[in-house]
């Protein structure tokens, strides 16, 4: 689905536009390849050119085809097809700006419902404004799953495979997100260069802070990611204590059953034995028994088997 939005800096609202005119952003919302080749011609560019617009799997990257700049962009979202990340395209040809996304894009649905300053004629402000859009994500999404990660910590001592579950979970997504981090940063360090598009004094400093911003947010993940290794371990120390007392209990309880099992075995046989003919033998064997699986009782209770 592509929509239209043109807004002044004395609009509060991007207002949609019936059709495409100078100065608009042209926005494709879980785009198809026959609104890529309108988009392709609007932008006076070749439908190849937009190709991997629709790749799920596209490594943030920027290139520059006959004055347009296609800026390829990922940012958090919900789980889809084994990616927890998802592309998003921004292109600033001569007279437009126009963002392309293979998925509904709540990212940019959100930003274009926010009151900002913003013109769709300043498209450099644009673009970095998305992008800031873009790293607030992964900040947001990275300290949800550091919390989660913290909030396992704290109930280490109760473990099940659920928790196994959510770990590796949590450490899938971190890693997407460092994939598109690192290559994110590559980005904006060449945006900044001034290569792509001309840059103002002002811009250079909002795109310095957001390359601090991504950084942080790069060493965030990167804590989170050997956070979780750690407990991981843990957790793998606690499985194998747990294995040897479960095996410690296992191998107590069959010897104080293996107890009586063999005086029984012995006196069950058909040949002469001790206290065989005596009144009282039962009871003698049956207080013998006793005795000794008593004995073995306190010996592994004193070696912490039971």
């Amino acid at each position: 689905m592509i929509q239209y939005y043109y807004k002044t800096v004395r609009d509060d609202e991007f207002q949609p536009s019936p059709d495409v005119r100078e100065g608009c952003w042209i926005h494709a919302e879980d785009a198809t390849p026959d609104e890529i080749a309108l988009i392709a011609q609007k932008l006076s560019l070749e439908v190849t050119d937009l190709q991997d617009c629709l790749d799920k799997y596209e490594v943030p990257r920027v290139e520059k085809i006959q004055g347009t700049v296609l800026i390829f962009t990922r940012y958090p979202t919900e789980y889809e097809m084994g990616l927890y990340t998802s592309t998003l395209t921004i292109i600033l040809a001569p007279h437009y700006i126009a963002t392309i996304s293979p998925s509904q894009s709540y990212l940019v649905r959100n930003f274009i419902h926010q009151r900002n300053k913003l013109s769709t004629l300043q498209k450099s402000k644009l673009l970095i404004s998305l992008l800031l859009k873009i790293t607030q994500e992964f900040n947001l999404h990275i300290r949800r799953v550091r919390n989660n990660v913290l909030r396992q910590e704290k109930e280490i001592n109760s473990v099940d495979s659920e928790d196994i579950t959510a770990l590796t979970k949590n450490e899938e997504i971190l890693n997407q997100y460092m994939s598109s981090l690192l290559p994110l940063r590559n980005v904006l360090e060449a945006i900044t260069s001034g290569k792509y598009t001309n840059l103002y004094e002002k811009d250079h400093d909002l795109l310095d802070d957001l390359l601090n911003a991504v950084k942080q947010s790069e060493d965030l993940c990167n804590i989170s990611v050997k956070g979780i290794r750690s407990l991981r371990d843990s957790y793998q120390i606690i499985f194998t204590n747990n294995l040897h007392k479960t095996i410690k209990l296992l191998t107590a309880l069959t010897i104080l059953f293996n107890i009586p099992t063999m005086i029984a075995s012995l006196y069950g046989m058909n040949v002469d034995l001790p206290l065989s003919q005596h009144p009282w033998a039962f009871l003698y064997i049956i207080s013998a028994t006793l005795m000794l699986v008593t004995l073995a009782v306190f010996y592994f209770q004193r070696k912490r088997w039971l």
